[in-house]
């Protein structure tokens, strides 16, 4: 399951001694300031003193405030007749240290419950404990787990904490007979609210920022399986689940000790301390345990639903009808209580296709493949022979070739360890955190998300099977040691063969995984107005028109499959105009010359030729938008203007620098980081006042980085910046690569840096990817071909690293 924390559960000596301590502290005064204290002594013992682990912490806090709460019930003279019950995390014992309190206070007709209520209430609220009450009667406290699914669940889990023993247990009784006697009118709305949940929060196993609370897979769901088997529909969750609990409520709890408040969701900056906090090595590691540990708890909280529906209580004419009829799907395969099963006389151990004919039938039909299919699928069917068989790989391209309903049939075989049989070379990449924070899955996750987007493209090109099964593996060498392109065409060889490709198939799928970065970084980060970049993406693709298409494609299922954003009407525009350009060198065409400078530049270029004032045009017809700025020749034009920019919370996505002899030109593609496109009047304003030393840009643009600036809790320091030169991707000139830490005011520093070296700038293109920027910049020396001397080289590189920091 992957829980590899080691630290010591809690004994029953250090319970009993963590129930002596605070008992020193929470006296039942009234006052839950010492509830407080005593809290805050169990999250902080002191220098010295044993930390405890979070085992020990929620046992600890759950003994702390049943003493508390028993002791103040005792005091105010809550014994007969009433009964003081917790639910939720207390009644669970899973209490963190900033969960709410949930308290029930049942009665039985007592007068005096107003002033029991009052006193056990107000002393909670006045010391700031987060605190959900209420009184019921036995009757109230039945008929609001009758009406409501969250009370039921609390109720369910009830736990006696003071007062009279036998209310508490016919309350207890009552709601436990009433919910199995109601499941078959509450299921559907039972099982919507999960799915709906699901839809909403999302994975917990494959989101890199997950809700281990709401999301699938998450404590929520162990609950859910808890309340099933508390209506005897389904077994209690076994070992497996009970480890994935655990590990799920250990980080939560450090995750709660760290914020210092209540905190559900761990963000990528939390998790390396909630690691260390676990004895676990990093925050990979980290994800990795926990993405196993949620799958566990996923899988059987999807199988126990649909074992609890098959396992409804009938009643009339429902109770007796015959039982389900299997409908045949295909060879050996068939529908049976709404799930894909195995037909009858199905021979597993003599039919290695099976499984795959299983999985592409689920898919096609948007049918669960039955929890009994899957494990007899897994301890009987055998291993493929390479090469497959051509009946093999068709029903796989007919898997991946449904698109959406392709990533639940691919967990199922994952989870019971059949597509790691298919694809060995998967285990890699399972559960594997990405490294780049625009990605929101785990890569295998990520993996299946391209192919499912593949698989709308697929009557894009000529090789559809090609293009599913590179978009399936394009990052299959990630999670070993080197360049994960370079690795993984050697593992998508190895899988071609496998599979049965032909021998020049293999080869094509080899390339596209080797180059899958290389339309998008091309387009985004180089000039492709220049015919040497051109002619290097032909070169590298050595010609083949096919694979061109099958990148093109794959850029856009990949970025799509990345993470909100990443895919642009931009990046697409860009792609789109770089296979265009390399197409036409394919067929002997003449590139596109390079563009002149537009109508609208040379226009601003005669305007501040006559009035010797910057010029500034907004064109905002596209997404993104232009901004072309003119200003009188100097050193300072793209600083100036990029940093003006920067102040109205504008990112530049390009910037071209073409040649005019009256002026300054420079063209930038910009959105905006936060609402709308500003005033291009205000923009001039600002850009004059910085010209002409009215406006101190370097103070106004650290203010408004310090106001922006991400926020770290864990305060680890950003990678350093790195500067990489390529001399080979620019005609006449070199291009300085930049890759660092995105911050609003990066491009003005830079240019600044450039500016100040005396540098030759022609263009400039920046890339976004998340926390992180790779910014290209086209330099031309007074070298042969452009080229720049070593020294200097190393004198642009220092100032261009010194900028980023």
């Amino acid at each position: 399951m992957g829980h590899t924390c080691r630290h010591r559960r809690a004994g029953p000596h250090r319970r009993a001694g963590c129930r002596r301590a605070v008992s020193a502290v929470a006296v039942a005064s009234g006052d839950a300031g010492d509830l407080v204290r005593a809290k805050a002594v169990l999250l902080d013992p002191g220098v010295g003193k044993r930390r405890l682990g979070p085992e020990a912490l929620r046992t600890a806090l759950v003994d702390l405030h049943d003493f508390w709460l028993s002791s103040r019930a005792a005091s105010i003279g809550l014994t007969d007749r009433a009964a003081l019950i917790a639910v939720g995390a207390l009644g669970r014992r899973e209490l963190a240290p900033w969960s709410d309190l949930d308290l029930v206070l049942l009665h039985d007709g007592r007068k005096d419950v107003e002033r029991l209520a009052e006193q056990l209430w107000y002393p909670l609220w006045d010391a700031g404990i987060g605190l959900d009450h209420s009184v019921r009667t036995p009757g109230q406290a039945v008929q609001v787990a009758a009406t409501d699914l969250r009370a039921a669940f609390g109720l369910l889990e009830a736990r006696h904490i003071a007062g009279d023993t036998a209310l508490s247990d016919k309350v207890r009784a009552a709601v436990r007979q009433a919910w199995r006697a109601g499941i078959r009118g509450r299921f559907d709305e039972l099982a919507d609210s999960a799915q709906e949940r699901w839809r909403k929060v999302g994975d917990v196993a494959h989101r890199v920022e997950p809700d281990l609370k709401s999301g699938h897979g998450g404590l929520r769901d162990i609950q859910l399986l808890d309340a099933l088997a508390a209506a005897q529909l389904v077994d209690r969750p076994g070992a497996e689940v009970g480890e994935a609990r655990r590990l799920l409520l250990d980080v939560r709890t450090e995750l709660h000790r760290l914020a210092g408040r209540a905190r559900d969701v761990l963000r990528a900056q939390d998790a390396d301390e909630v690691a260390a906090a676990l004895e676990i090595a990093d925050r990979f590691e980290l994800a990795r345990a926990l993405s196993g540990a949620a799958r566990s708890v996923a899988f059987a909280a999807e199988v126990g639903l649909r074992s609890a529906r098959s396992a409804l209580p009938r009643r009339g004419l429902a109770a007796l009808r015959r039982a389900p009829v299997r409908r045949p799907l295909d060879s050996g395969v068939v529908e049976h209580g709404g799930e894909v099963a195995l037909a009858r006389d199905a021979v597993a151990p003599r039919d290695p296709g099976l499984v795959l004919r299983v999985a592409a039938t689920a898919a096609r039909t948007g049918l669960p493949i039955a929890a009994g299919t899957l494990h007899r699928l897994a301890d009987t069917a055998p291993e493929l022979r390479e090469p497959w068989p051509p009946s093999a790989l068709g029903e796989l391209l007919s898997l991946l070739g449904t698109g959406r309903q392709l990533v639940d049939v691919v967990e199922a075989l994952d989870r019971t360890g059949l597509w790691g049989r298919l694809f060995p070379e998967w285990g890699a990449v399972r559960d594997l955190p990405p490294r780049d924070r625009a990605h929101v899955w785990t890569v295998d996750r990520h993996l299946v998300e391209a192919c499912a987007q593949a698989a709308r493209l697929t009557t894009r090109v000529a090789r559809p099977d090609l293009l599913l099964v590179g978009a399936l593996i394009h990052d299959i060498g990630k999670g070993r040691n080197g360049d994960h392109s370079v690795v993984g065409e050697s593992l998508a060889l190895q899988v071609g063969r496998r599979l049965g490709f032909p021998d020049t198939d293999v080869a094509v799928l080899g390339q596209v995984v080797r180059h899958h970065l290389l339309l998008p970084h091309t387009a985004t980060r180089r000039d492709l107005d220049d015919p040497a970049t051109i002619t290097r993406v032909v070169e590298t693709l050595e010609g083949s028109g096919l694979v061109l298409d099958l990148l093109q494609s794959l850029a856009e299922a990949d970025a799509l499959a990345t993470g909100p954003g990443v895919w642009s009407p931009w990046k697409q525009t860009l792609i789109q105009d770089l296979v265009r350009r390399c197409r036409a060198l394919l067929a002997g065409e003449p590139l596109p010359a390079p563009a002149a400078l537009s109508a609208d530049a040379a226009e601003l270029a005669g305007a501040v030729a006559d009035d010797g004032q910057p010029q500034i045009r907004l064109d905002d017809r596209a997404d993104p938008a232009t901004v072309i700025v003119a200003v009188p020749d100097g050193p300072r034009a793209l600083s100036a203007a990029a940093g003006v920019l920067a102040l109205h919370s504008l990112e530049v996505h390009a910037a071209e620098l073409p040649s005019a002899e009256q002026a300054a030109v420079v063209t930038f593609t910009v959105s905006p980081r936060f609402g709308g496109l500003p005033d291009p009047a205000l923009l001039r304003s600002d850009l004059i006042r910085v010209l002409d030393g009215g406006l101190a840009l370097a103070d106004a643009l650290a203010r408004k980085e310090r106001d922006y600036a991400p926020i770290s809790p864990s305060g680890e320091p950003p990678a350093p910046p790195r500067v990489l030169w390529f001399d080979d991707e620019a005609t006449g000139a070199v291009v300085l690569e930049l890759r660092g830490t995105d911050r609003i005011g990066l491009l003005h520093h830079v240019a600044a840096a450039l500016e100040e070296c005396r540098a030759d700038l022609r263009w400039a293109r920046v890339a976004t990817l998340g926390a992180s920027v790779v910014d290209s910049f086209c330099l031309a020396g007074p070298g042969t071909g452009g080229a720049l001397s070593t020294a200097e080289r190393r004198k642009i590189e220092r100032a261009v690293l010194a900028a980023a920091g």
